[in-house]
């Protein structure tokens, strides 16, 4: 009896999660076509017992459960299933995902299968590869489309520097944009990899956009050995991270002033720096950094698709140098 009370309470949640997804897809897709953005979000755990997040990827659906001890494993393919219906995507478009709430150290870039899926997505004029099955993120980060708009505005003539680059985005706005010089900083082979595949795929070449594997704190303090100086960065490091050198910790919390301060070091005079985090208790402790000017300019850099009433998915600053 209380496995079909169970099983009941499922399809209804189902059900509406599937009308509240799809009454959100009719709303967006139509703006979002205009402008050719093909990813973006449509669910992120607003009806507090549905603890799902989904994503629209062209066509393709990324369905993460934020999983908790009490989860069962019936319960996200019955919600995935609802979806496809409602939408009208073929399961085979339909990828399914955990997440967890907490330290997430190296799951970034750990991988959850073999299927090397690559399916390159527009956001405006640029295509970026994305891997829908075997990471927990997929190559773009669409909550970041905003300030990527912003970098590309403010590029032209600039030698911009992205750390943390993951695979690249915001480098090929750069780029784009007409960036004198980019340069791309992750201590992952497989960021680095995936970052210069988007370079090539926007038609950007390596001599003018250099892609560096190496851990962030080492970048800087060679850079700034190096007097080599920057007009405009981008920071938007995890909230946790270890060295698999030295078995190194890093926290957003506690490390950022260090941070921010070694990154100020190697900007020009008048340059800008975009420093953003994803750490849902963020505590800022920038008013000691030596800089004109610290603003937090996170209400335009959250896109509509991502604003929640209850939570915000990133916070971003544009700090004058």
């Amino acid at each position: 009896m209380a496995d079909s009370a169970s099983t009941e309470k499922q399809k209804h949640q189902a059900e509406m999660l599937a009308n509240r997804v799809k009454k959100r897809f009719k709303h967006l897709s139509k703006r979002f076509k205009r402008q050719n953005i093909e990813i973006f979000r449509l669910y992120d755990w607003e009806i507090p017992e549905i603890r799902a997040v989904v994503d629209w990827y062209a066509g393709h659906l990324v369905i993460a459960e934020y999983t908790r001890q009490h989860s069962v494993p019936q319960w996200l393919p019955m919600m995935a299933e609802a979806l496809a219906q409602a939408l009208d995507v073929p399961m085979e478009n339909v990828h399914l995902k955990e997440r967890r709430v907490g330290k997430m150290d190296g799951k970034r870039y750990e991988r959850l299968d073999q299927t090397n899926a690559r399916i390159v997505m527009n956001e405006r004029d640029l295509k970026f590869f994305i891997n829908p099955s075997d990471y927990v993120d997929t190559g773009l980060f669409s909550d970041h489309r905003n300030t990527r708009q912003m970098v590309r505005q403010m590029a032209a003539g600039k030698d911009f520097l992205n750390l943390y680059c993951y695979t690249g985005s915001f480098s090929c706005y750069a780029a784009k944009g007409g960036a004198r010089s980019t340069l791309s900083v992750d201590r992952s082979d497989t960021a680095i990899s995936w970052a210069g595949e988007n370079m090539a795929l926007n038609g950007l070449g390596s001599e003018t956009n250099v892609l560096v594997q190496a851990p962030t704190f080492d970048f800087l303090k060679q850079a700034a050995d190096n007097n080599q100086t920057f007009d405009l960065a981008v920071v938007d490091p995890p909230s946790f991270s270890t060295s698999r050198d030295n078995n190194e910790e890093f926290d957003i919390s506690r490390d950022h002033p260090q941070l921010l301060l070694a990154v100020v070091k190697v900007m020009r005079p008048g340059a800008t720096l975009f420093f953003s985090t994803n750490h849902q208790n963020f505590s800022p402790r920038m008013g000691t950094l030596p800089v004109q000017e610290t603003l937090e300019i996170t209400a335009k850099t959250i896109p509509e698709d991502y604003q929640h009433k209850n939570k915000t998915i990133h916070r971003c600053w544009k700090i004058l140098v």
